[in-house]
């Protein structure tokens, strides 16, 4: 009887998915915060493109540098961490057979079963090195593109979750018939939605309750721009 042949999926993309939470989370935030901030304070839509255009350019710089960077230092930690294994494997094999032994005894295997298996590893130096990072110290080696990859996917995000709450007063700019307050109303509406939306896809793609990641999130838009508003209104 033929069988069918097993195929495994996982999901691979888990560092750009957490490129793309970061910059799309604070993109839809904080220029919705920002464009309903300046609505309680002033009564001008173009005022409010400008700031908001220059608030997007701005962030979206600033996290794709910070991304950039972060990668830049997983990967220095990396080959600094990498270089010490190489080290210690030349200069203290005993130690490090004593660590690998370790490793295998977290799993439930015995000394004696262990064993062939440690010595098989101090044949392969590079092997016994790579095997040490990944299991001993939880390193994955990175990607040589990874930076700009990661700064890339975040300011784009972070662009593209931006000109949703600003698109209405945008609008309003060309549209005649539109004021500041319908702006405002339709910004809060498309942001929510798209909080709510980007929420739920999140949960899908991170394992936690979809439904549940998309009330948070949205409740966290709601809850900066809400102050931002409040706090405009107050002062002026």
């Amino acid at each position: 009887m033929p069988q069918t042949r097993h195929t495994e999926k996982h999901f691979t993309a888990g560092e750009t998915v957490r490129d793309i939470v970061i910059g799309m989370s604070d993109g839809l935030t904080v220029p919705f915060a920002l464009a309903a901030g300046l609505t309680g304070a002033i009564n001008s839509a173009g005022i409010i493109v400008t700031a908001g255009l220059a608030e997007i350019a701005a962030g979206s710089i600033a996290m794709g540098l910070g991304g950039y960077l972060a990668a830049k230092s997983d990967a220095e930690h990396y080959a600094k961490e990498r270089e010490r294994e190489h080290r210690e494997v030349k200069e203290i094999p005993e130690e490090e057979m004593k660590e690998v032994e370790q490793v295998f005894r977290s799993y439930g295997l015995s000394r004696e079963e262990s064993a062939p298996i440690v010595e098989a590893l101090t044949q392969h130096p590079k092997k016994w090195v790579d095997f040490m990072m990944r299991f001993e110290l939880g390193l994955e080696k990175p990607d040589p593109k990874r930076a700009f990859i990661s700064a890339f996917t975040i300011a784009a995000s972070y662009i593209a979750g931006g000109l949703i709450p600003l698109a209405p007063y945008i609008v309003s700019v060309y549209a005649k018939n539109v004021d500041i307050t319908t702006a405002l109303f339709f910004s809060v509406g498309l942001t929510l939605l798209a909080l709510f939306v980007f929420g739920f896809i999140k949960g899908r793609f991170t394992g936690t309750r979809p439904l549940r990641s998309a009330l948070q999130t949205a409740l966290i838009g709601s809850v900066a721009a809400g102050a931002a508003f409040l706090i405009a209104r107050a002062i002026s």
